[in-house]
């Protein structure tokens, strides 16, 4: 993964605002990339069907369905379709959110998990007419809920100096390879040593479980497409599917195949 450390682009989202949220509804095919910006308004980005990969100047997002990203407001984000999607976004405005209401929205970019009235409330923001009264009613148990959810372990950390960057992506590029931290450092121009004290300072991961999570990561993008647990584990270089299984649910909670099962 290329670093996203560019001026990003102001990109204004073309729709009205009513009550300081605005929505939008966009259909994108497989492989579109959407280059990095940014919003004067934050913005809840969900797919009703698809994967995408959001990447922030913290790290790569991977959001599966029933999973949806939070971006602050002036905060770059660039995305990419891993299949076929169908978003809704909601933008926020400076000042949506009014006194007296439960929570407030994160003030960092984040996956959550999408509970079903979360989801519904998503959807209903597209509701045609939607009166103002409804509107503000929606808006504020849609942003409690945003700050209420749980966050989904579906974030890869980038580190920020020239060789950890240069050793992370050997890994993203190869995340089912075989060559171990020696000979990945050596790859990057450092040293084991290096690399020890380095990376967890950058990632608040060891090596070891940061290469797990990226691989894993792989895995979900692999099972979006609708490929088995056993291709997928072969895949990555797993020695089984109980061995796949088992790091899948240290690094998810859940099991593949329990994954992208719809939340109550």
């Amino acid at each position: 993964m290329k670093d996203v450390t560019p001026t990003p682009v102001d990109k204004t989202p073309d729709t009205a605002f009513e009550a300081g949220i605005g929505v939008l509804a966009r259909r994108y095919p497989q492989g579109t990339h959407l280059a990095l910006h940014r919003h004067e308004t934050a913005q809840l980005i969900f797919a009703v069907s698809g994967t995408m990969q959001v990447t922030t100047p913290t790290g790569r997002w991977l959001v599966p369905p029933e999973r949806a990203v939070w971006v602050p407001a002036r905060f770059a984000h660039a995305i990419d379709m891993l299949s076929d999607v169908e978003m809704r976004s909601t933008y926020v405005a400076a000042g949506a959110a009014h006194d007296g209401w439960v929570a407030a929205a994160p003030g960092q970019d984040r996956v959550i998990a999408v509970s079903g009235l979360l989801r519904a409330l998503i959807l209903a923001q597209f509701d045609q007419p939607l009166a103002p009264g409804r509107r503000r009613a929606v808006t504020a148990l849609l942003l409690d809920e945003v700050a209420r959810a749980e966050a989904a372990p579906t974030f890869v950390p980038m580190p920020k100096s020239p060789a950890m960057i240069r050793l992370a992506e050997s890994v993203v590029a190869d995340p089912a390879g075989a060559a171990d931290l020696a000979d990945l450092a050596a790859r990057a121009g450092t040293s084991v040593r290096t690399a020890s004290r380095l990376f967890p300072a950058e990632t608040a991961l060891t090596f070891k479980a940061w290469r797990q999570r990226a691989r894993i990561m792989a895995a979900i993008q692999v099972l979006g497409r609708g490929v088995s647990v056993k291709e997928a584990a072969r895949s990555l270089g797993f020695s089984s599917s109980a061995a796949f299984g088992a790091a899948f649910r240290s690094v998810t909670g859940k099991t593949p195949g329990g994954f992208f099962e719809p939340r109550p």
